[in-house]
């Protein structure tokens, strides 16, 4: 462990966070001759070892895995990456940067401080001139808010605490959230032998491959990754939307819960009630299922018109046609007393925690007011975010764009500081 700040410490850059965003700012800053202090709380790579389930994989190809100055370095750039190969990438990637980082270092409240700022961490009180928040946007789980009312002998876990069937109870398992983490979550279980009910919302869905590509590569082509938020009709929506769900594992496929459904897995509505020995679903079932696919043919359809403007040659793929209608009538729901559930996963989202940043940029819903990462506040800075800029912005892919942009103004910024200072400095000369 690193030594404790000193009551005097102060530094140009401060960093909170040493992950893909963090070390990405780093990166850009220290090309224009700026050495950043990069603050991490755990230690680099921790959320994607700790927090992610034994088999998980990127839903992304490994090349479009662009860190600014180290792309995917591996030898499979077609395949998805398991999460200790992105550990292994990021650190890397850190020893690339070779940038000063303090793990283990918790950052616990930031301040203005005239023109600066003062972080309370876990080593003592240090001040920046600029601070780059790139913690990401995804802090606290959200539960339903009737989880309570489960029988204390369900076992219920957050997405980002399963690690794998096998740590958890004999007996069937209920997923809640059909998301990327729920859909993916249900899909391991179900492999693994158990029986799982899937709570399903709303998320859409997205083919794997589609006339002879991956999806994600026609869409970067089409520079879907790469469009502004100000360039959709409504900004606010898009921030709100829910990733398609899909996977990268068994070297990557498109994840079809209808036949899921044929195979055995018990699909559910979105969760209405939980009561006494019995769990109710919305009668939706049908309804999101055909959402979800809405959201899958029109993908599809936007690849199909891109090629022919563009006339590639592209072999051609029959239309979807679903294979699993769910059964007419309503849903009894789940009888606690007939299927004792062994474990309960909510995969219900995250939301963020920006609490500890006492500074006046944020909205009424506790998000950051900012454009591009640039806040109302001179010198403070978010990095990392989803849809910060684009559709890439919380992505291995988008990063670098967003680090660069923020780079550039603090390499500004400061350059004008010390400007002032010196004139300063030199007006006292003359004067004296």
């Amino acid at each position: 462990m690193s030594s404790r700040f000193s009551p005097s410490s102060r530094r140009s850059v401060v960093v909170v966070g040493a992950g893909q965003a963090g070390l990405s700012v780093a990166q850009a800053l220290q090309q224009r001759g700026i050495r950043p202090l990069l603050l991490e709380k755990h230690r680099i790579g921790y959320a994607w070892d700790q927090q992610r389930w034994d088999s998980f994989c990127l839903v992304t190809p490994n090349w479009q895995c662009r860190l600014p100055g180290f792309p995917y370095d591996g030898s499979d750039p077609h395949g998805f990456m398991g999460k200790q190969e992105i550990v292994a990438y990021l650190q890397r990637f850190a020893a690339h940067v070779g940038a000063e980082v303090r793990e283990g270092v918790s950052v616990d409240r930031l301040v203005q401080n005239g023109s600066a700022y003062r972080l309370g961490t876990s080593e003592g009180e240090i001040e920046a001139d600029h601070v780059v928040v790139a913690t990401g946007g995804y802090h606290r789980p959200r539960r339903h808010p009737q989880a309570p009312r489960l029988p204390a002998g369900v076992l219920q876990l957050d997405a980002r605490d399963y690690r794998s069937a096998a740590a958890l109870p004999p007996g069937p398992v209920l997923v809640v959230g059909s998301g990327q983490s729920g859909c993916q979550i249900a899909e391991d279980l179900f492999l693994e032998g158990r029986e799982v009910h899937l709570s399903v919302g709303s998320a859409p869905r997205s083919p794997r491959r589609y006339r002879g590509r991956d999806v994600v590569d026609w869409l970067d082509r089409m520079g879907y990754y790469a469009m502004p938020i100000s360039e959709h009709s409504d900004p606010r929506a898009v921030r709100a939307k829910t990733n398609h769900y899909l996977t990268g594992r068994d070297g990557g496929r498109e994840i079809d819960l209808r036949a899921r459904a044929c195979e055995g897995m018990r699909l559910h509505g979105r969760l209405l009630a939980i009561g006494p020995g019995h769990i109710a679903f919305e009668n939706n079932l049908a309804a999101n299922l055909d959402q979800a696919d809405a959201v899958y043919c029109r993908i599809r359809s936007s690849i199909d018109s891109w090629i022919q403007q563009q006339g590639i040659a592209a072999p051609s793929e029959a239309p979807y046609s679903p294979c699993w209608e769910p059964p007419p009538g309503d849903d009894p729901g789940l009888d606690l007393s007939a299927t004792p559930l062994a474990a309960v996963i909510w995969c219900t989202g995250y939301r963020s925690d920006f609490r500890w940043i006492d500074v006046p940029v944020f909205d009424g819903s506790g998000q950051p007011v900012h454009e591009r990462g640039v806040t109302q506040s001179p010198g403070l800075y978010f990095l990392g975010l989803p849809w910060l800029h684009t559709w890439g912005s919380g992505r291995f892919c988008g990063v670098a764009d967003d680090a660069e942009h923020l780079a550039a103004l603090i390499s500004l910024r400061v350059a004008r500081r010390d400007a002032s200072q010196e004139r300063l400095e030199c007006t006292a000369l003359l004067g004296s």
